[in-house]
């Protein structure tokens, strides 16, 4: 394998160590609602630093913008927006089925949607290949791993939730919202895969190719703020939860860590799309599972590390062990497959 490609996975893993952190200032912020973290952290990392990266990195930003073709925009836009919802529904998911069971059906579908049609699409030629199978192979595995840790948080949160506060809505309608969840943030990606038109031109610009995709993730972002932010301000007026951005409610601490999380997720977007490109032509398809797997092992292991298993059953704890390996195993069989 060249070297080139080995440094590429070596950073779309430390993409996936950003992106499985990036909630974990949350779990502190316990004054304020979900609402107006999610509000602080939607700015920050949808708009502020995406757009102050993009103009600091990327010379000539609004010409770049204007020869692209309307086509492409739209697309990525598009697909941004579509992120977005599937960003929203993430939460409802979650909440509905919980952490263990909603994330790992949710983050399944995003890795196997997100990698496979852009592959069928975009190279139908390679489906039929070693390099297809390899892919194929370590796509099931990931499924099969993200299995795993989902079976062992729903095991955990049977063991742990008090009786009182452990009925959930219909399974049915948490399912789908959670399928529909997977299939809109898969959309990211799409973003990414569809938008590489783009970013040949800003290479062909001169711009250095670690930093060709940072004009895409603004528009990709940007788009994706709409659906969030809308979201946000509609349940901080539902809630009536606006007034806990007063000062009363809010230290300087509960907004650098709104702002922290902005920071770690965006720059897990910046350092995925600089191992993708480092990948070569199938980055934005086999560096995707390999983000998605990194980022549920990080989560888990921070759930360990905060004390969300501390009283969980032994049986729980070996299925999410073996969740872990799998997915170790799927990241190993996809990187030999990119050789």
């Amino acid at each position: 394998m060249k070297a080139l490609a080995i440094w590429g996975f070596v950073i779309v893993l430390i993409a996936g160590l950003l992106n499985g952190s990036f909630v974990v200032p949350m779990k502190r912020m316990t004054r304020w609602k979900w609402e107006n973290t999610w509000l602080v952290y939607s700015v920050v990392s949808l708009l502020i630093v995406p757009w102050a990266f993009a103009l600091i990195t990327v010379p000539h930003l609004s010409h770049l913008f204007s020869i692209a073709s309307p086509a492409v925009v739209l697309k990525v836009l598009l697909f941004g927006f579509g992120w977005g919802i599937g960003s929203v529904l993430f939460g409802l998911g979650v909440t509905m089925l919980g952490l263990g069971l909603g994330y790992g059906i949710i983050l399944g579908i995003i890795a196997t949607v997100g990698s496979l049609l852009p592959f069928v699409i975009l190279h139908p030629g390679r489906i039929w290949t070693p390099q297809g199978y390899a892919l194929f192979a370590g796509m099931f595995l990931v499924v099969a791993g993200i299995a795993f840790c989902a079976s062992a948080g729903r095991m955990r949160e049977r063991s742990t939730a008090s009786e009182a506060g452990s009925k959930r809505p219909a399974f049915v309608v948490g399912l789908i919202i959670c399928i529909l969840a997977g299939v809109f943030s898969a959309m990211l990606n799409f973003g990414f895969a569809f938008g590489a038109p783009m970013q040949q031109q800003a290479i062909a610009a001169g711009i250095p190719p670690s930093m060709a995709a940072n004009a895409l993730w603004a528009l990709i972002l940007t788009a994706g703020f709409v659906a969030n932010g809308a979201y946000s301000a509609y349940l901080l007026t539902k809630n009536r939860t606006w007034h806990l951005f007063a000062p009363a409610s809010a230290s300087v601490a509960y907004w650098l860590g709104g702002s922290l999380m902005g920071v770690l997720c965006f720059s897990s977007f910046v350092v995925y799309g600089m191992g993708a490109i480092a990948l070569g032509p199938l980055g934005a398809i086999v560096g995707w599972p390999l983000l998605m797997s990194m980022s549920l092992m990080t989560a888990n292991g921070w759930g360990y590390l905060t004390g969300e298993w501390r009283n969980a059953s032994r049986r729980s704890y070996l299925y999410s062990l073996a969740g872990v390996a799998v997915l170790i195993v799927a990241i190993v069989v996809i990187s030999f497959g990119n050789r």
